[in-house]
């Protein structure tokens, strides 16, 4: 398409910078503001612990971050991607329409694997939260040697069917991915932070590495308003729903199945929005579900003398932190 080769063009004349203030290469800047989720759930795939930019020995989604500007929407997902050819899964709400529950007649990409978590003709098809449609998909993996990351993207259309395309491989850190279709993708593997192995409770805030992800919105058909975002860590087949979903499960193990998932029934809403404007100012909202409530505060607390849950970026989680969580308590604005 003469579209997509002339966003490609533009991609690669900026280098490793999409935006002026930020940079596609796995590490968060400054520009992406605050958190807009932030995991809660040890993470069953494994904790890293390698510190490598590229190799990674283990998978979580520690927080997500985002920014519509310009002529792109720009994700951050703190954390790792194991490089066993684990996916990371993201699927976008921005317009009305879109699958609930997800089809088995969408585009085959990456060997049918949106189909992998779609309906196998019984009815069944990963669902989910009430409210959240989902009209785009990105995946992505990584692995081998020389370890090199591989993405696809496609559309998710109410009826099914639609155009999807493998997108092309890339690097660690400044060797980003540069899509075919103008898509830009960052890693940075080294966090060794965040979330511990397990199914209990834990927290990502404050992990600064992980997956970056430049979508320009010509691609995705984007008129204005928010977008909301549902990111999965899965299996290398596509056939394996971890426990490390953004927004997050509030504690549990791995969910198993793709068809048979249903986040409708999971408490909280399993996704985080971006909003049109940029990112949140709620200051005090650590698990980004845009009100500073009792959950916070038990972060708060469960952080307490450590940098995790450090909101004004003195080294350590104190009173100081107390104060604003107290003082921001309530819905956002």
């Amino acid at each position: 398409m003469k579209t997509t080769r002339l966003l490609a063009a533009f991609v690669a004349a900026l280098g490793t910078s999409a935006f002026a203030d930020i940079t596609i290469d796995g590490t968060l800047d400054a520009a992406y503001g605050e958190a807009l989720a932030v995991q809660d759930t040890q993470t069953q795939f494994g904790d890293s612990s390698l510190g490598f930019i590229d190799d990674a020995n283990g998978s979580e989604l520690d927080n997500g971050y985002g920014l519509i500007e310009g002529d792109y929407l720009y994700l951050f997902l703190g954390g790792n991607l194991e490089s066993n050819f684990n996916k990371l899964e993201v699927f976008l709400d921005y317009v009305s329409g879109g699958q609930n529950k997800l089809r088995g007649d969408n585009p085959d990409v990456d060997f049918n694997g949106l189909n992998r978590l779609g309906d196998d003709g019984t009815g069944n098809g990963l669902t989910f939260d009430r409210g959240f449609e989902a009209d785009f998909y990105f995946t992505m993996t990584c692995g081998g040697g020389p370890f090199s990351t591989y993405a696809n993207t496609s559309q998710v259309l109410t009826g099914g069917g639609g155009f999807g395309e493998y997108i092309g491989s890339g690097g660690a850190g400044a060797s980003y991915l540069n899509g075919s279709n103008g898509t830009l993708v960052g890693i940075d593997n080294s966090n060794t932070a965040g979330v511990s192995s397990g199914t209990k409770i834990s927290s990502g805030f404050g992990v600064t590495t992980g997956i970056e992800i430049a979508l320009p919105l010509a691609l995705l058909g984007y008129a204005g308003g928010d977008v909301k975002v549902c990111a999965i860590v899965n299996g290398g087949g596509h056939d394996f729903v971890s426990n490390q979903i953004l927004g997050s499960i509030g504690g549990g193990g791995n969910l198993g199945e793709p068809r048979l998932v249903k986040l409708n029934k999971v408490p909280g809403d399993q996704f985080f929005v971006v909003p049109a404007s940029g990112g949140s100012s709620c200051i005090g909202d650590l698990n980004g579900d845009q009100v500073v409530d009792a959950t916070d505060l038990a972060l708060i607390l469960g952080g307490w003398g450590t940098a995790a849950t450090d909101l004004n970026e003195d080294g350590s989680t104190d009173a100081t932190d107390l104060a604003i969580v107290l003082g921001a308590w309530g819905g956002c604005q």
